[in-house]
């Protein structure tokens, strides 16, 4: 293995981090019993968001809870957590799970992705399929249908990108995703198979149009039940996960398609000492090429990826942040068991 490192953490000891598992489950622990109460009606449950890779979920996501708690690039798969943001409203309260991208795998890391979007269908109690609806109906929207026709919760069905459509194309956008459920054309399915009659949703993640009626048409699906969550939380996530993401987001926008995939990022320690958290992180790659592409020129890029990071993590945490980042070289990390449940990539 080889390592490098910018640091810009100014001296002191650096704490270990808690258990994720287990601040998860004190995290989830908070509220079990609808603090302050809930209205008659109220309606409470999970909602899983699912479909093919870069259709927008993670923008969805953060549209729909009002801040930050996915990361969004332009690059496909960039989802790689079973992420879980808290929408309340008066009347409901939902669990958003921002699953992986449902994609054909090529190795163990995308196997486990998958089957960790897969996963979440059954343990939900609505499902919403998001598509892009700025482009006629694929067949990889349809492997995506044929893989929830059995579902036994409800599933909706939301048209992201709607921002883009020119208006004279609208219907015919529209009537190509009917279809999809309907069985037709070249979505026929030689088996006899129901007309499916999911509600269709069109709307945009990046701007909110249409993203009231959604949450409105969700929250109906949900059962009765008190809030899960406080009020005013917005992810039941460990930080330290938010943490890497945020890092890993920027090796995402400033590489590009050089190294992406190839990148994690593990989260080694914290000190919160008041005014200020300083983090201490090391960002995985598979070959000495990737290190070299993320260091730069005299560390530039290193130091690009930390600044951007940084930024993020002042506006999450509302604080000053100071981030010493690795690199280290583990060849074949997406390949190996251990290595990917080290990271947290277990596939459940």
């Amino acid at each position: 293995m080889e390592s490098s490192h910018a640091n810009d953490v100014e001296s002191g000891q650096l704490l270990p981090i808690p258990d994720p598992a287990e601040s998860a489950r004190l995290l989830a622990g908070l509220g079990a019993e609808g603090p302050g109460g809930t209205p008659e009606g109220f309606r409470s449950g999970f909602v899983a968001l699912i479909g093919r890779p870069n259709v927008g979920k993670s923008t969805l996501l953060n549209q729909l809870v009002g801040t930050k708690v996915a990361i969004t690039s332009p690059i496909a798969q960039t989802t790689r957590n079973r992420l879980r943001a808290i929408l309340t409203t008066p009347s409901a309260q939902l669990v958003l799970l921002d699953t992986p991208g449902i994609h054909k795998p090529h190795h163990l890391l995308g196997e486990r992705l998958v089957q960790s979007a897969r996963g979440a269908i059954g343990e939900v109690d609505v499902v919403l399929l998001l598509v892009d609806g700025s482009e006629p109906a694929g067949r990889g929207d349809g492997f995506i249908v044929d893989l929830l026709r059995h579902c036994r919760a409800p599933v909706h069905v939301a048209l992201n990108k709607n921002d883009r459509v020119d208006p004279e194309r609208a219907e015919e956008l529209l009537v190509s995703y009917r279809r999809m459920l309907a069985g037709e054309g070249d979505f026929a399915i030689p088996e006899p198979r129901p007309k499916l009659n999911w509600p269709l949703h069109p709307c945009s993640a990046l701007h909110g149009d249409g993203t009231e009626a959604l949450v409105q048409a969700l929250a109906a699906e949900l059962p009765l039940g008190p809030q899960l969550y406080p009020a005013d939380a917005v992810s039941d996530q460990p930080e330290q996960l938010l943490m890497a993401e945020l890092i890993r987001e920027q090796v995402l926008q400033n590489t590009r398609e050089e190294v992406p995939h190839s990148v994690a990022v593990s989260i080694e320690r914290v000190v919160d000492d008041g005014p200020r958290t300083a983090i201490l992180a090391t960002v995985l790659v598979e070959r000495s090429s990737q290190k070299g592409i993320l260091i730069g020129k005299g560390g530039q890029m290193l130091k690009t990826i930390g600044q951007g990071a940084r930024l993020q993590m002042e506006k999450v945490f509302s604080g000053p942040v100071y981030l010493e980042l690795f690199v280290k070289v583990v060849p074949g990390w997406r390949r190996n068991p251990a290595r990917l449940a080290e990271l947290g990539y277990r596939g459940d």
